[in-house]
């Protein structure tokens, strides 16, 4: 096996989903992941629902390849359990409440300071300092604050994305840093403290609508299946009761889709679409076109001339039509790992070099590795933890 993160040892102070997906990454290409649960009840997603023949959908999605330690880090002996654990350790992921860490005596720092070698990305909702430093944060508080339900939905009715993109955005923008200190601490043989705002993240992603506002004073408009930047640009029901999703991203597009595509020169010459700002504000009279063409073609026409024309096109698809998906089926997206409910089936890692091999690790029960991981690291300093002077 050729996993490149082999021989690095993370620890997960994590729960719910931006903290888990990191290190679950990291699992992925190879690191020992040791996930820290509360003894008895562990990680809430594990209690989400009972989806995945009895275990939870979110815990199964995002824990393969940990394992589980049920430590309770407010008591000394667990407490001094962890501290074994750090001395081995490379990388400490947390998303603990705001606070947490500090109560623990583990505050980012005092590691750092403790142990110059360690990692330690801390995982926030709104950052340190700030009126708002105090509060929890979950995913669609986050993007509440951060306007990106603002910009879903339809005029008047907002909407939280399906995907939770604070949550996974922070998850990426983690995962990607430590890979990062990973090489930096090669250069310089020092550690570093990462500190993660979900709020720093979403507000990046919200950076086109950020210039929107800051340069025109509009805000802009949500447009639901599309985008309120572009257009045409959106989804439109077939003839055969399926929904084509297409339309374009240039002014160049925008000449093949009305003269390859509709079959209509007439709007490619007329000045009033001539460009994207100008196609924005006809959207509605465009999307009545389009629709009007498309509901009288079935959906494998419109793709396949679509396609010839160079439309992008979709096919607007359920869930039901992911899990079934041809084009991941052909690539052999699909992979089993273990749990305690038998193997399973799970995504390969999105990115994964040629020559790197994905580790096939189980989901963990709840305090699967307490034992061993006692046994590793001993109980010797009970009570004399290396981090308090």
């Amino acid at each position: 096996m050729n996993s490149p993160l082999s021989g690095i040892t993370v620890l997960g102070l994590e729960q719910a989903i931006a903290a888990p997906l990191c290190t679950r990454h990291l699992a992925d290409l190879g690191a020992r992941v040791i996930k820290i649960e509360q003894p008895g009840f562990g990680d809430a997603t594990r209690h989400y629902d009972r989806a995945v023949r009895g275990l939870g959908a979110h815990f199964v999605w995002l824990n393969h390849g940990k394992e589980s330690a049920a430590l309770d880090l407010t008591d000394e002996s667990d407490l001094d359990v962890f501290a074994g654990l750090l001395e081995r350790a490379d990388v400490v992921v947390s998303n603990l409440g705001p606070g947490a860490l500090g109560r623990l005596g583990l505050a980012p720092e005092t590691l750092l300071e403790r142990y110059p070698r360690l990692i330690v990305v801390d995982i926030s909702g709104y950052g340190r300092g700030g009126p708002l430093d105090h509060k929890r944060a979950y995913d669609l508080l986050v993007q509440a604050e951060a306007g990106s339900c603002a910009i879903t939905g339809r005029p008047g009715e907002p909407a939280k994305p399906g995907i939770p993109i604070a949550d996974v955005g922070t998850a990426l923008y983690a995962y990607s840093s430590v890979l990062a200190a990973l090489y930096d601490r090669e250069r310089t043989g020092r550690g570093t403290v990462i500190p993660i705002a979900m709020l720093d993240v979403v507000a990046e992603m919200m950076g086109f609508a950020l210039n929107q506002v800051i340069h025109t004073g509009t805000e802009p408009e949500p447009v639901g299946m599309g985008s309120p930047m572009i257009a045409p640009y959106g989804s439109y029901p077939t003839a055969d009761a399926q929904t084509a999703v297409l339309g374009t991203t240039s002014d160049r597009e925008w000449r093949r889709l009305t003269v390859d595509l509709l079959d209509r020169p007439d709007l490619a010459q007329d000045p009033k679409y001539a460009h994207n700002h100008d196609r924005v504000a006809h959207r509605a009279e465009l999307d009545e076109i389009l629709g009007a063409w498309c509901a009288q073609h079935p959906l494998a026409e419109i793709q396949r001339r679509a396609d010839d024309a160079g439309i992008g096109n979709a096919r607007l698809n359920g869930v039901r039509g992911l899990a079934e998906h041809p084009q991941l089926a052909a690539r052999g997206r699909w992979r089993e790992v273990d749990s305690p409910a038998g193997p399973i089936p799970a995504l390969l890692p999105p990115a994964l070099a040629r020559d790197w091999t994905a580790v096939d690790g189980r989901v963990p029960a709840l305090g699967a590795d307490t034992d061993a991981v006692r046994a590793e690291v001993g109980r010797s300093r009970v009570g004399d933890h290396p981090w308090k002077s």
